[in-house]
């Protein structure tokens, strides 16, 4: 045995050699880095769980929304077509009498006959309601640019139907020829012909289409929420120097206070109001077919039909739209634009680690190609993509393909 040999088996056999501390590179584990990327973490606001009530609540306000906005320039040529369709199955063959063709009816009595009546009770408080949170409390353009819309529908629901009891009242006759008078003749129990434009059928579509337009600011209002929960971050974070693209941003600290309290605080109503409003469209609906079918003449319902679109046309879609006369304001007119949805906090990195991905998978896919000394064999697909058909072919004169091939022996 050689002397190194047996010198190493000495020592270990005495146990005097002690092992030598080895010292630990807490570099490699990086510990300062670690800590710096968990604090990073959930700095963007979260949105709060969904209770069952609120799930439920949406669902219906879901279903609301399918029905009451429902396409308008459709529903206005169903409105037009029903007019002369119904009408004249009413008129040539009479419908089997039902409920509803008495006119004492429970829906006839007390809400068609006072429906001006329902769809303002119902329309004004949300009209109130919605403009004070959008507006941010600011009651001045509330009452200045918001209700008067109201006033202006209820003025042409009162001009137009006395001027349809001044057109029969002047153009009609008793079959009596003692009365001269409408009322005179129907209290002596005579009959009373005359042109008797439909009421009832101005006032269902009328009250129906200016129902539809009054609640389209219900129309992306959940996001508010989510506008107001990032722009609240925003301001507590003043560090944060990301481009905004909230529209809340705009408004001052008391404005966002103010709409944050209001919003809170009417959104239970301005939602119970919706399906209020939605109910009450469907059964003016009901009633405009009934209507149809058992009351009036089809060239009185069509009149009447006819001039409730066009008094609508002209009010919401002619004159509040139009930069002449700047007075009173669209529905859901305010300083800032919410019917967007909000961006989602990780959309950011979402798109980063998408490119990330698609860099990477770009990169494997050009480390995975055969090489040989360092360039690659095959061309890449975006390289093969720019060849022609004739870089594919040989020159020519180089090959002789009609040449006999070589034989073996």
């Amino acid at each position: 045995m050689s002397a190194r040999r047996k010198s190493a088996v000495n020592l270990g056999a005495t146990g005097n050699v002690k092992a030598k501390p080895t010292s630990m590179n807490f570099n490699n584990f990086n510990i300062k880095n670690e800590s710096l990327r968990g604090e990073t973490k959930g700095t963007k606001p979260a949105t709060n769980p969904s209770t069952i009530k609120e799930v439920l609540t949406m669902m219906i306000l879901h279903v609301c929304k399918k029905v009451i906005f429902f396409d308008t320039r459709l529903k206005v040529g169903l409105y037009i077509m029903a007019l002369f369709l119904i009408s004249l199955i009413g008129d040539f063959a009479p419908f089997p009498k039902t409920y509803f063709s008495r006119s004492d009816n429970l829906f006839n009595v007390f809400f068609v006959k006072i429906g001006w009546f329902w769809t303002l009770i119902t329309s004004v408080p949300f009209l109130y309601f919605i403009s004070s949170v959008l507006n941010c409390g600011d009651r001045d353009k509330v009452l200045k640019n918001h209700l008067p819309r109201a006033g202006i529908a209820t003025f042409f629901w009162f001009f137009w139907t006395k001027l349809f009891n001044v057109i029969e009242n002047s153009y009609g006759r008793c079959n009596n020829r003692m009365f001269d008078s409408k009322q005179g003749c129907l209290k002596a129990g005579a009959f009373w012909s005359g042109f008797d434009i439909s009421g009832h059928v101005f006032i269902l579509i009328y009250s129906s289409l200016v129902l539809i337009e009054e609640t389209r600011p219900i129309v992306g209002w959940e996001y508010i929420k989510d506008h107001l929960r990032m722009e609240e971050h925003k301001r507590k974070n003043p560090q944060d120097n990301s481009p905004s693209s909230n529209p809340l941003k705009n408004l001052d600290n008391n404005e966002l206070s103010t709409l944050k309290v209001l919003y809170e605080k009417y959104s239970p109503i301005i939602r119970l109001q919706f399906v209020a409003i939605t109910l009450l469209q469907l059964l003016w609906d009901v009633m405009l077919v009934t209507t149809m079918l058992y009351y009036h003449r089809m060239v009185e319902k069509v009149i009447a039909g006819l001039i409730a679109i066009c008094t609508w046309y002209f009010t919401y879609k002619s004159w509040y739209p139009s930069n002449v006369i700047d007075w009173p304001d669209m529905p859901g007119k305010c300083s800032f634009k919410y019917q967007q949805k909000a961006p989602s906090p990780t959309s950011s990195s979402n798109l980063a680690r998408r490119a990330s991905l698609i860099n990477s998978k770009i990169n494997k896919s050009n480390s995975d190609m055969p090489k040989f000394m360092g360039n690659p064999i095959y061309k890449s697909p975006a390289q093969r993509s720019e060849l022609n058909a004739n870089d594919l072919l040989p020159p020519q004169g180089k090959y002789d393909f009609q040449q006999p091939p070589p034989k073996f022996i």
